[in-house]
């Protein structure tokens, strides 16, 4: 008897993409490309790039900020190690908390899972405080609902107190 080919369940990992760091542009580029090596991850959307002011620390250049959300056939964990490989493959420094950085890559989302762990908690806890988060992923996603709220991003951004600013740079960039 002849073995099935089975395919692995595909799971949605919405991460975003953040740097403020050198060619901030590259970066997003390059992180995204670095990712989409991995041919069990496949990208399902992507956002355009906003230019954002820093959250938390403010004396810092302004970041480049997106939204991808990839398919992936990798389970939570190892998506996760391969976000961080992928920082640590731009230098990514962890000096100073919200400091400078050259990438910065968080796992918002995966599927509807709820973890708390100490090196990951899912879904993210700033998403529904981050206008640089939100902004970008209600371009590719409005009616994502948080898993723990139990509301869309659409809703969590017209109800959200942050008024950083944040501009959609036009589209000159590549998408990788």
């Amino acid at each position: 008897m002849q073995g099935s080919l089975i395919s692995p369940p595909l799971h949605l990992a919405t991460v975003s993409l953040g740097s403020n760091l050198g060619d901030r542009l590259a970066y997003l580029d390059g992180a995204v490309r670095s990712l989409l090596e991995d041919r069990r991850n496949r990208l399902r959307r992507i956002s355009s790039v906003y230019e954002t002011e820093p959250y938390g620390v403010k004396d810092q250049e302004w970041f480049f900020n997106r939204v991808i959300q990839v398919e992936t056939s990798l389970g939570v964990r190892a998506f996760f190690r391969n976000l961080q490989k992928i920082e640590s493959s731009y230098h990514r420094v962890r000096a100073r908390k919200w400091g400078p950085r050259t990438l910065d890559l968080d796992l918002l989302f995966f599927d509807d899972l709820i973890l708390d762990e100490p090196d990951l908690r899912l879904p993210h806890p700033g998403v529904p405080q981050r206008r640089f988060v939100l902004e970008p992923l209600c371009e590719i996603d409005p009616g994502l609902i948080h898993p723990l709220l139990g509301r869309t991003m659409q809703d969590l951004l017209a109800d959200l107190q942050d008024d950083s600013r944040v501009i959609r740079r036009p589209e000159r960039s590549s998408r990788p």
